[in-house]
């Protein structure tokens, strides 16, 4: 367990450290946002086009995999989902809370992260999760959203999602770089240079501003932000892992699924929330309290995936 602790730890430091620079303010909250769009914009899109180039397409998309993953991941969204509107919560509060269930921060935690930790191998079972976070379940939760305000689902509303999905630079890198490897081009090395020493920068430029990022959230209703913690921690890697052995998935893959669902919920399901104006407080606490615990959770997972 330490060895596997120890592991996971420089990860977490450079979160604490960008957590320590920013609450003693010498790295402001602006900074943090810049250095965010900064890591989303050209560092992680640098190291996901690099990681696709070197794919087939055929290593990236396996249908069991994607069934699996879909099938635990909209259990514990529906979970997360009946529990809000028991809570008497409206439709549109009620899926932003299934959302933080089960949306974890793949892109910026878990791709440097897993992929260091557990070897090229899992940049396909990586990716895949990532592709359908954000085609099925980011699509989904704005399609509730508006539809509940809108009084039912219009067509008008397909195109903003549409718009965000092609314009999203994590999904338009994957698909680049699938396509230059399925035409089979080499990377020149003056290119493959550029894009390892870009993308060398994503894994301590998405810590460092996840860290920064937590500086500024409180923890408020903490009972219902502990139970969506919970949920996204310890149900969603229990229920995916669950559906992976049903239906009978590769062990490796297997396991880079739970780890990837054992990750804390996603900075980019508060974006979605302040975006909406929906449950912004709740997630915001989720995310803090969820990536604190995480510190402890994620070993144990690395640990139980290794031994299984």
């Amino acid at each position: 367990m330490l060895a596997v602790f120890l592991k996971t730890l420089p990860f977490f430091g450079l979160i604490g450290l960008g957590w320590l620079a920013a609450r003693t303010r010498f790295f402001p909250q602006e900074a943090a946002a810049w250095l965010t769009k900064f890591v989303f914009f050209f560092a992680l899109s640098a190291m996901l086009f690099r990681f696709a180039a070197g794919l087939d397409l055929a290593a990236l998309f396996d249908a069991r995999f994607a069934l699996a993953y879909l099938a635990g991941s909209f259990a514990v969204w529906a979970v997360g989902m009946a529990v809000a509107r028991a809570r008497g919560l409206p439709v549109s509060e009620a899926a932003m809370e299934a959302q933080c269930c089960m949306i974890g921060n793949t892109g910026f935690l878990g791709v440097p992260m897993l992929v260091v930790l557990l070897g090229e191998r899992a940049i396909g079972p990586v990716l895949m999760v990532l592709t359908i976070d954000m085609l099925v379940f980011s699509t989904l939760i704005t399609l509730i959203i508006h539809a509940g305000r809108s009084g039912g689902m219009r067509l008008s509303s397909l195109a903003p999602i549409g718009r965000g999905v092609v314009a999203n630079p994590m999904i338009l890198s994957m698909v680049a770089g699938l396509l230059w490897s399925q035409m089979r081009l080499p990377l020149p090395a003056p290119l493959d240079e550029f894009l390892a020493m870009l993308g060398a920068a994503a894994t301590p430029g998405a810590l460092f501003a996840i860290g920064a990022s937590l500086a500024a959230r409180r923890i408020g209703r903490l009972a219902a932000s502990g139970w969506l913690s919970l949920a996204k921690l310890v149900l969603h890697p229990l229920a995916v892992g669950v559906a992976a052995w049903g239906i009978g998935v590769d062990s490796f893959a297997t396991g880079v699924m739970i780890a990837a669902a054992a990750l804390p919920v996603a900075g980019n399901v508060y974006i979605l929330a302040q975006h909406f104006g929906v449950a912004q407080q709740r997630v915001s606490a989720a995310i803090l309290i969820s990536t604190v615990f995480s510190i402890v959770t994620i070993p144990l997972v690395m640990l139980l995936i290794g031994q299984a």
